[in-house]
């Protein structure tokens, strides 16, 4: 059952909606999923195409201050993964410039950890998606793209594994660079996420080991305006608007009747 949050507060006017790509995807993912849903809602859709290299991170981050000053008023924010940890970081430093936000699979709250060594007492796991980032990366460098594409397909649904070919492609000779940007780049903590107030959708999948549902359920329970809907890889296979449209109903249900 989908973890809901009474929300209390002002409802979200529509507008446009700024929503960032996870690591190693792109804006063409972000817009088949919730192009869509969006509109139905009444959001348009801004979707930034990542810009590849070691500081892919930062300017995503950019592209959020640029739409709050070409949009103008507090935007709807969020994103995939990494970009949703990005846009909900931004959203804690800028709460004036946020109406609210979509999240969609959240990775890890905090650092995401670096692979420990050798397991242990004193080892932290780090986080599936950071350990799959950093692997990936370390096969595009040592074998190329074409082996770590190989390596995907072998162990990812085949939607998926066609959504990483034409997503990395994109990314050329800045691939590796762009996935281990991820190794840099914490989450929001569990103390951030209980001051921001503003109403957030949250949607995880039930069954996606690098996005842990553990992870989205820790977020929901310490925001104070948010509800949780999940869904599958397998219907996000089937449509990729059934991430969209989660994520959406999530935001609904965090947000007041105007």
């Amino acid at each position: 059952m989908p973890f809901q949050r009474r929300a209390v507060g002002a409802a979200i006017r529509p507008g446009t909606a700024v929503l960032l790509p996870g690591s190693g995807s792109d804006d063409v993912f972000v817009t088949e999923a919730f192009a869509e849903p969006l509109t139905d809602a009444g959001f348009g859709l801004h979707a930034p195409r990542p810009c590849p290299g070691p500081q892919v991170a930062e300017h995503l981050v950019r592209e959020l201050d640029r739409a709050a000053v070409r949009f103008g008023g507090p935007m709807l924010a969020g994103g995939v993964s990494l970009g949703a940890h990005l846009a909900t970081n931004w959203a804690i430093r800028n709460p004036e410039r946020c109406a609210g936000l979509l999240v969609a699979l959240p990775a890890w709250t905090g650092a995401p950890g670096d692979a420990p060594p050798e397991p242990g007492p004193q080892a932290s796991p780090a986080a599936p998606a950071l350990v799959a980032a950093l692997a990936a990366a370390d096969l595009v460098t040592t074998r190329g793209i074409d082996a770590a594409l190989a390596q995907a397909r072998d162990g990812s649904p085949g939607w998926l594994a066609d959504e990483l070919d034409r997503a990395w492609r994109r990314y050329g000779s800045e691939l590796a660079a762009s996935l281990r940007a991820v190794a840099r780049t914490p989450g929001p903590k569990p103390a951030e996420l209980s001051r921001l107030g503003l109403p957030v959708g949250i949607v995880a999948l039930t069954d996606d080991p690098l996005h842990p549902l553990a992870v989205a359920r820790e977020w929901a329970a310490n925001l104070p305006r948010a509800a949780l809907v999940t869904t599958s890889l397998a219907e996000v296979g089937r449509d990729r608007r059934a991430l969209g449209r989660a994520a959406v109903q999530a935001l609904q249900r965090a947000t007041p009747v105007a």
